[in-house]
């Protein structure tokens, strides 16, 4: 058996084209068509497909009857986990099985999904919802070859509407009118943005002009099966907002948060300068004090050096001659003291002094702030499979982040780029420290598009550098892989950062 899925898989060569960066396409690369193939003494005698999505990196979600055959005969039944993109399918094998949900769970080895996320808020009749999956009738017409089932492909979407709840077989189930077929069994039901509502499951057939409608075992039939197989999950309940929606909105807010900041630096340098002309006029009128006992001094000098001089005239005239060359001696000194020392008497111009001098504030402060605690903010954020989590964050001197993380200086905040190895997100990190705000943008992307990223990040620094050549040379490959990243981010996440130790 291994020898017959080995033998299929040699065949996959194709690679997907990369997925727009929109919510549905972003689900899209962790949904995957599920093969079974059966085989008696070595021979295929049997061949079927459904669809799945992930819910871990290495767990699909698929219909029951979809893998019931290697359920049933485990040993005669393999089953293959088809990506969306890429190069290579897995074979995986039944961990979790509930027929009356008509749900299970399939486990494979030897690469990892991006997960998609379970939306568990309220849906609304009316509400526009997206089939993804890989339906039959599409392959019949479009398959050269049974090869053709098992390379990477993007998924067939279709468009509908919500149509409500009902009860089919004892299970919740979503009425809609996306199109499916035969084929499009497990694979998932979306909203706009891209979560999970629920699992195609049936459909209803059309006779003599009468539509046809499509029923996903619910949300809550999905969650319920999930934590019975002990599977952790993303759920997400947000109601769904558009990202340019999202970005307006924030960036007002940025406007303001920016405004306000501006604000409270122009105040900051008009206390300033009040401080410095208070210290200046301080300061002169301590050099003007200086000067006039300076030149009191001069003058008491200069008058106690013409009284001598006077003195030792007199003592000459009566013939003591000795004291009159003395007297006369510091009298002449007295004087010349006195020239001198208004000659050097105190400029009264001052200095700046050093504690005011230099009004002007960096544009983005480089001071340690310490460990902060970041709260997501629900009303300026926009998650899809993110966690709404806190973040802590060590912001260090001159942008450390968590003492090996470097992030570069802006105009007003500090930035870094991450590409990470093991994940399809390309994020944008920035950190305000005047208003303490912390904004993760996200994009979701293809694996291709995640390489051609990992290649323009190159090796990743394991350490902070205030190495000008090395800054320079990391703000030319974050700006390299920004210009790459598609013109809108799938997830804006804002948080409003406080010290962890409870003060501001």
């Amino acid at each position: 058996m291994a020898r017959i899925w080995l033998a299929m898989t040699v065949l996959l060569l194709g690679i997907a084209a990369p997925a727009r960066a929109d919510d549905i396409s972003a689900t899209a690369r962790g949904v995957v068509r599920v093969v079974t193939i059966a085989s008696v003494d070595g021979q295929v005698v049997g061949f079927g497909h459904g669809s799945g999505v992930a819910v871990a990196p290495n767990r699909v979600i698929t219909n029951a009857h979809v893998v019931e055959l290697a359920q049933r005969y485990p040993d005669d039944v393999v089953i293959g986990v088809v990506p969306s993109e890429g190069a290579k399918s897995y074979q995986g094998h039944v961990v979790a099985y509930d027929g009356q949900r008509d749900l299970a769970l399939v486990e494979f080895t030897g690469g990892t999904l991006p997960p998609a996320a379970l939306y568990t808020g309220p849906a609304s009749e009316g509400d526009a919802v997206v089939a993804l999956g890989y339906p039959g009738n599409v392959d019949l017409a479009t398959a050269r070859s049974a090869a053709d089932y098992i390379l990477p492909t993007s998924p067939i979407r279709s468009q509908g509407v919500f149509s409500g709840r009902r009860s089919l077989s004892g299970t919740d189930v979503l009425l809609h009118t996306a199109s499916i077929a035969r084929g499009n069994s497990g694979g998932p039901l979306l909203d706009r943005c891209g979560r999970v509502l629920g699992i195609n499951s049936a459909i209803t057939h059309g006779e003599d002009g009468d539509s046809s409608f499509g029923f996903a075992i619910a949300d809550s039939e999905v969650a319920a099966f999930l934590r019975a197989a002990n599977q952790p999950y993303v759920a997400a309940a947000a109601p769904c907002t558009s990202i340019e929606e999202r970005l307006r909105a924030d960036s007002d807010a940025d406007a303001r948060a920016a405004a306000d900041a501006a604000q409270a630096r122009r105040q900051a340098a008009t206390d300033a300068q009040i401080r410095q002309e208070e210290a200046l006029a301080a300061a002169r009128g301590e050099a003007e004090r200086a000067r006039e006992n300076v030149m009191a001094l001069a003058a008491l000098l200069l008058v106690g050096g013409a009284l001598a001089i006077g003195a030792a005239g007199l003592l000459a005239s009566r013939g003591r001659r000795g004291p009159a060359i003395w007297t006369g001696a510091g009298g002449v000194a007295a004087v010349i003291a006195s020239v001198v020392v208004f000659v050097f008497r105190p400029s009264p111009d001052v200095a700046v002094p050093a504690a005011t001098r230099g009004l002007a504030t960096p544009a983005v402060s480089d001071a340690a702030l310490g460990k902060l605690s970041c709260t997501l903010v629900p009303e300026r954020s926009r998650l899809v499979v993110s966690s709404a989590a806190s973040v802590p964050l060590d912001w260090g001197r001159d942008g450390c982040v968590n003492g090996r993380t470097q992030y570069l200086p802006g105009e007003h905040h500090w930035e870094r780029v991450l590409v990470p190895d093991h994940e399809q997100t390309v994020s944008v990190l920035g950190f305000d420290p005047a208003t303490r705000s912390y904004a993760v943008t996200r994009y979701f992307l293809s694996a291709a598009a995640m390489d051609a990223a990992r290649k323009l990040r190159g090796p990743v620094a394991g350490s902070c550098t205030a190495d000008p050549a090395a800054r320079a040379a990391q703000t030319e490959r974050a700006a390299a892989i920004r210009a790459e990243l598609p013109p809108l981010p799938n997830e804006k996440l804002v948080y409003d950062c406080r010290s962890a130790s409870g003060g501001g």
